[in-house]
């Protein structure tokens, strides 16, 4: 694959209900070992809100049932900016950029591995992931979460939801809808996937916890995993 590796991180995998340390470490291993194998490869890391982002808007639902959809925002992003803190802090002297909190115009980086997060009302770090992918050149964006592939429908509404194995992105687009709504669950973000169909990039969306899965991918092997791409 490209040696720029672009991971859209879902908060589930860095900060579910209780962090899994010991996991953090065997990721970072894992990554480590990657970019150890060719000094030319390089890891940018975007890290959604998860559990801390989930608790505190629903205590924001809770005290007004009028709730502002950019306070909900603004308070998923800056979870997601506390789970990046720890993912920069985690991978150590890998990353020695500042956390990014504004992906537009970032093309560079100081380390081999940057962290990034929320930037702003409107999307998810989905959409960032796009941008970033855009400034970096990069093709392929590993959207990793805590499910194993993407599904025709919600299983947890839908008993005839089926898994896919690939779908294209106006396909996609159909099943996610248009519109953003703060917390909404969906694999990838609408906005981010209008601007990923319009940029030809391709999505594997698999489940992050799984690391000899999450090998397979790195090393083009047989994974399992929803690949999400142009018509």
């Amino acid at each position: 694959m490209e040696n720029i590796q672009i991971l859209d991180l879902g908060g589930s995998i860095v900060a579910p209900e209780v962090i899994n340390t010991d996991f953090l470490k065997k990721m970072r291993d894992f990554l480590t070992a990657w970019l150890e194998e060719e000094k030319d490869r390089k890891l940018i890391l975007i890290i959604g809100g998860g559990a801390p982002a989930r608790k505190y808007q629903t205590a924001y639902r809770e005290t007004d049932p009028s709730a502002s959809e950019s306070e909900l925002d603004w308070i998923g992003i800056m979870a997601t900016r506390l789970n990046a803190q720890l993912m920069k802090a985690v991978m150590g002297d890998y990353c020695q950029d500042p956390v990014v909190t504004d992906p537009t115009g970032v093309s560079t980086m100081k380390g081999r591995v940057l962290v990034a997060a929320g930037w702003k009302p409107g999307f998810s770090t989905d959409y960032d992931a796009v941008l970033l992918a855009e400034n970096f050149g990069a093709s392929t964006i590993l959207n990793l979460s805590n499910i194993k592939k993407v599904y025709s429908a919600d299983p947890n509404l839908d008993p005839a939801a089926v898994p896919l194995d690939s779908l294209s992105w106006g396909d996609y687009q159909t099943m996610c809808g248009e519109t953003w709504t703060p917390g909404k669950n969906t694999p990838f973000d609408p906005v981010a996937t209008k601007k990923a169909r319009e940029l030809k990039l391709k999505v594997i969306a698999a489940d992050g916890r799984n690391l000899e899965n999450l090998k397979e991918i790195f090393y083009d092997g047989d994974f399992t995993g929803t690949v999400i791409g142009p018509e």
